[in-house]
């Protein structure tokens, strides 16, 4: 979805890749006929359009060969660049301004600039305006509202340990002065509103709250509940979660979330590390189901925002290009299990790593590259081989794949493919000593099968200790109830095994079933044909 233009409620705008797996073209939806009607062919390799308030394309965000991006000017079809920055640093679009001319822009282009921050950018003479920046200096601007009825920017949005709002009107000062108030505690965002922006729906949320809507008249302040998103789950049994700092081996301040069982002295607790995905993402403050799920469960949860990770500005970020599983990237995580060690928080001796996609990749390497550290991992739709992972990256990834390139590495480059090698966990499997679940859909686009299935006929030929957990109705992440349940079902009983946390003796017999249906005899696993052609150089399942 592009553009929802205010004047036509009827329609939306949205890109859709039927066409060219790899490129969007530009359609305007009718909700109600579900008609639709092209308005772009995009055959400009076109990562992404911008259109302003009336719904009129205005702008394109294209990538150049060097991973760069560049900013074109549409005007009858013709693309003309007018801006452009590095692969290290950001040039994107936000929003228009109402008067139609300039168009607010989040960047943090320039040799003087670190933080992205918020201006004014007009694409016909081409001069910016700034608007707005973190002001303590900490993080990247996170986002902007903007009024539904006048569309004035009304706020900026920071995220640092916790969510900072600044308003720009009275109006709504006084607004989240009331929400404040009212829920102390928590963190509130806006989901929708009428375009009087009288009436909102409100998401309050916390750590310890998946989040509650409620329906908020600005005229008579009133507050009204709605629905829970998880009625049945009760707050007084979930744990709390604080933001830590650590340093990490050459100084750098890492910031990190920490969530320990309720009721329970942090004090020589098992642990389990639970790095993010992306990885350019970041973790925040807030309800997390398996960082809740292990805490109830007696685990210390770990959550490092380690470098490469998004939201502290373009230095945090690029420090961790090239730099994954052997390289700053994991050093971070490595450095965050003997902060929690120091701090007396941490057993040593039951500590667990677990993590999806990414994440799913840094508990391989941890396992892998310091097999000392770590007493078990659970690898979640985690890629195993760097080469097979870039190699098989989904079509509407091609746009941005010069960016993956110089960000990770290009496996056709010789001395890419050398370092790419000795950052896979695959290539380094015999150092593996931990016991490992890997847990993966048949259906991935992302990372395919082939990436769990590697590792497991590499750990199964060395004569270690791999489970393998296979979906065949499931993608980048599980989506079906009773596929969820079977796999927390039996990380739980992994993790108890491994590092001694509670876990549920009973269960019922149509689980005991579905967690026997995902559960793959790993004597069957066989070296997918699409990994071959990576591995010929060390052949390391031989």
């Amino acid at each position: 979805m592009i553009s929802v233009p205010k004047s036509r409620p009827n329609e939306i705008i949205i890109g859709l890749n039927d066409r060219d797996p790899s490129y969007h073209d530009v359609y305007c939806l009718n909700l109600t006929t579900g008609a639709r009607e092209l308005l772009i062919k995009n055959t400009e390799k076109v990562a992404d359009f911008s259109f302003d308030l009336n719904g009129n394309v205005r702008l394109a965000i294209r990538q150049m060969e060097d991973g760069g991006t560049e900013l074109l000017r549409i005007d009858d079809n013709k693309y003309t660049r007018i801006a452009q920055c590095t692969f290290e640093e950001t040039l994107s679009p936000s929003r228009f301004h109402k008067d139609g001319k300039r168009v607010y822009m989040i960047t943090n282009k320039g040799k003087d600039v670190n933080l992205s921050r918020l201006v004014l950018f007009n694409p016909q003479t081409r001069e910016e305006e700034f608007v707005d920046a973190d002001p303590e200096g900490e993080v990247d601007i996170a986002g902007a509202a903007f009024a539904s009825d006048t569309d004035e920017l009304v706020a900026t949005v920071y995220v640092g340990d916790r969510v900072r709002i600044y308003p720009r009107e009275e109006r709504l000062k006084k607004d989240l002065d009331l929400l404040r108030n009212k829920f102390p505690e928590a963190e509130f965002s806006v989901l929708s509103s009428t375009l009087d922006w009288r009436l909102f729906l409100v998401n309050v949320y916390s750590d310890v709250d998946p989040g509650s809507v409620y329906l908020y008249d600005r005229n008579s302040e009133n507050l009204t509940l709605l629905y829970r998103l998880r009625p049945e789950l009760n707050s007084e049994y979930l744990a709390f979660m604080k933001p830590v700092r650590y340093k990490a081996r050459d100084g750098v301040e890492i910031p990190a979330y920490l969530t320990t069982p309720r009721g329970v002295a942090p004090k020589n607790l098992p642990v389990v590390i639970l790095p993010h995905g992306g990885p350019w993402a970041r973790d925040t403050w807030g309800y997390g189901a398996f960082t809740q799920y292990l805490a109830n469960r007696g685990y210390a949860v770990f959550q490092p925002n380690f470098r490469g990770s998004t939201g502290y500005g373009k230095e945090f970020l690029n420090a961790g290009n090239g730099e994954w599983g052997t390289g700053i990237m994991q050093h971070d995580i490595t450095d965050g299990v003997k902060y929690l060690v120091e701090q007396g928080i941490a057993d040593p001796e039951r500590v667990g790593i677990f993590g999806g996609s990414y994440g799913g990749y840094a508990t391989l390497a941890g396992l892998a590259f310091t097999p000392d550290l770590y007493r078990a991992g659970i690898s979640y739709v985690g890629p195993s081989n760097l080469i097979t992972l870039i190699k098989s990256v989904p079509p509407y990834w091609a746009p941005m794949l010069k960016m993956f390139h110089k960000r990770v590495g290009n496996p056709d480059d010789p001395k890419d493919r050398e370092r790419l090698m000795r950052q896979s966990p695959l290539f380094s499997a015999d150092k593996i000593k931990a016991p490992l679940l890997v847990i993966q859909g048949a259906n991935d686009p992302r990372v395919k099968k082939a990436e769990s299935e590697q590792i497991v006929v590499a750990l199964r030929d060395r004569g270690r200790d791999v489970e393998y957990l296979l979906a065949e109705d499931e993608g980048h992440g599980f989506r079906s109830p009773e596929n969820s349940i079977a796999v927390s079902a039996a990380m739980e009983r992994f993790f108890a095994k491994q590092l001694g946390g509670r876990m549920q003796e009973e269960m019922s017999g149509n689980l005991s079933a579905k967690i026997a249906e995902l559960t793959v005899d790993i004597g069957t696993v066989t070296l997918p044909d699409t990994a071959g052609s990576a591995l010929t150089e060390t052949s390391p399942l031989r």
